[in-house]
């Protein structure tokens, strides 16, 4: 029987893609995609008469209903959503209201941008004896946060921390992770539209980010990164440690 492909669009840059999403991508009949979030150069991929829907005009019941027309259709539907979809891509929503229709679905996974990010600025999240820990994240808004997950509770940790959904809040942010324990001058970066043709960085300290942040206008599609793994300590490996021996190397 016919079903949705749920497809992660990558961080941005249109080569991002997996090469099995671009293949569900390239036979779909019809996509509905993340305009506000997803690179529309990944559109080009589609093949000529796609039926093309931009989610970010559409609400809940409006996808439902277009996926479930495309199934009593035959066709195929790709759902392309931004980044990996496991991460806060309202997946969930969607795949309990397939349920109820019986229809069917799978899951292509893609790069998420917090990946993205990472490969921008050449960093590693888990660096031997300064962070083994990375806490994905994002601050209280119009969508509330459990209490046991604040930006203050995680800051006690002082690991490697990525904040979505929130640039537009960096001094409350700063604010709140400085209350959780990070030191002031502990090293931050803001990653607008990462891997994307126009992506900008900035890189700074807690004490100095909102100012640079707000100089350069950024106020959405961007992630805040956080913790000692942008800074310049860092030990080496065991795993290429000459006289650290393992099964591969005696």
């Amino acid at each position: 029987m016919n079903k949705i492909h749920f497809v992660g669009a990558g961080p941005g840059d249109k080569e991002l893609i997996t090469l099995k999403g671009y293949k569900h991508l390239s036979e779909a009949d019809i996509v509905i995609y993340a305009g506000s979030l997803v690179n529309p150069e990944l559109l080009e991929y589609c093949k000529e008469g796609c039926e093309i829907h931009d989610s970010a005009f559409m609400d809940l019941d409006q996808i439902i209903n277009v996926m479930e027309r495309g199934i009593k259709e035959n066709k195929k539907v790709v759902r392309l959503q931004t980044g990996d979809f496991s991460i806060y891509g309202s997946i969930r929503e969607q795949v309990e209201e397939l349920h109820k229709l019986e229809i069917g679905y799978d899951c292509t996974p893609g790069v998420s941008s917090f990946l993205g990010a990472a490969s921008a600025l050449g960093v590693e999240y888990t660096v031997p004896e300064v962070s083994q820990s990375v806490v994905i994240t994002r601050a209280e808004g119009r969508t509330p946060v459990p209490p046991k997950e604040s930006l203050q509770s995680f800051a006690q940790h002082q690991t490697s921390m990525v904040i979505f959904l929130s640039v537009q809040m960096i001094g409350e942010v700063v604010a709140q992770l400085i209350e959780g324990g990070y030191p002031e001058d502990t090293d931050i970066a803001v990653v607008y539209k990462a891997t994307w043709k126009d992506e900008k960085i900035i890189k700074g300290k807690l004490n100095d980010i909102e100012s640079k942040v707000k100089e350069n206008g950024i106020n959405k599609t961007a992630l805040i990164m956080v913790g000692k793994f942008l800074g310049s300590e860092y030990n080496n490996s065991k795993l290429y440690d000459k006289d650290f021996t393992h099964e591969y190397r005696p």
